[in-house]
């Protein structure tokens, strides 16, 4: 448990930062609420006796005054490709674990481009989508490998039964649209390559009760970016049932809505990867509620390990080159069901 450590939740006043924030809490940490909305973070702490500072990515002194004592931050505040480095820049000033929640593509992109030698010289440890799009996708398909050193593809299907942005999900895209020129991506030969076709419309065989669906090939996520950064696999790709892909890019979806007490929404959610080595394929499944609420226990799962000393590497890690995948899965019940197809 967290033993009262003090965890600083940069944008905490957010949809998903409302959830890291209770589930801090439950695990025994003490979230310190920050964001640059003082208004927004009174109303998030009101009640709840937790300390709000108040802080900019535009001002280093004010980052620097929010992470003050902490033990850790986790960033939940999008567009990542504004906030991700300045609040890394902090983390590493004040000698603290960076953990994010990230689902942009060249977000993580930078910032295994722009701090891997940095932090792995200092010893710090930066870990990037450490939420349900890289985080979770990279830890299946870490488990999935097993004994493998290699494979020669990862698939990762994400069969949604519907999907109602966030605002800072919107935001996000916007962003990520706007770097990429209206391109889509997509990871293969090794890399990342930017196209202007359409991707293919296909059927993917999800386990029951789900089935067969039809699916966006190429509906590429941040996992293209987490999976291949320690796992030797030349071809990622990424994949998202017609209806949540629909509901998406809809402008009038509504936000999520709660259903229950925690705040989660109705969402299901199952997570197919495959991945293949030659004629041989291995498989894991996650399945679960919400794929905003079930970041909250990723990402706190991964700070109380990196805190406890449970890690295998230091610098810019993905989820499944820093952690024991496979049990660290299995620490997410009753959050994710597992299957493990090896």
């Amino acid at each position: 448990m967290g033993s009262g450590q003090m965890v600083a939740v940069f944008g905490a006043y957010g949809h998903t930062g409302r959830f890291v924030v209770a589930e801090l809490q439950k695990r025994g940490f003490v979230p310190v609420l920050s964001g640059r909305d003082a208004d927004k973070l009174r109303m998030s702490a009101s009640g709840s006796g937790l300390e709000t500072r108040t802080a900019s990515v535009d001002d280093p002194v004010s980052l620097d005054r929010a992470l003050a004592g902490t033990a850790a931050v986790i960033n939940c505040a999008g567009p990542f490709a504004t906030t991700a480095a300045p609040v890394i820049e902090a983390a590493l000033r004040a000698g603290i674990p960076y953990l994010d929640v990230a689902a942009e593509i060249e977000a993580n992109v930078d910032t295994f481009a722009h701090f891997t030698d940095r932090a792995r010289a200092a010893g710090a440890v930066i870990v990037p989508a450490m939420a349900f799009f890289g985080g979770l996708g990279d830890l299946l398909a870490t488990a999935a490998m097993g004994d493998w050193t290699a494979a020669d593809e990862a698939h990762i299907a994400y069969g949604l039964s519907s999907w109602h942005p966030t605002e800072g999900t919107r935001a996000s895209g916007t962003i990520s649209r706007e770097r990429r020129d209206g391109r889509r991506v997509r990871y293969a030969n090794g890399q990342l390559e930017y196209r202007t076709d359409n991707p293919p419309t296909l059927k993917w065989p999800f386990p029951e009760p789900m089935g067969t669906r039809a699916v966006i090939g190429e509906f590429t996520m941040a996992d293209v970016v987490t999976v291949p950064s320690h796992l030797s696999i030349p071809e990622v790709c990424t994949y998202m049932v017609v209806e949540a892909a629909r509901d998406l890019s809809a402008p009038d979806t509504p936000a999520p809505a709660a259903v229950d007490e925690s705040g989660r929404s109705a969402q299901t959610f199952l997570v197919d990867v495959v991945v293949r080595s030659g004629d041989t394929e291995r498989r894991a499944v996650a399945s679960g509620q919400d794929i905003y609420a079930v970041t909250a226990p990723l990402v706190v799962e991964a700070v109380d390990r990196i805190l406890t000393g449970r890690t295998r590497a230091v610098g810019v890690a993905s989820a499944g080159e820093i952690f024991d995948a496979a049990d660290f899965l299995r620490a997410l019940f009753p959050h994710v069901d597992l299957e493990l197809r090896l």
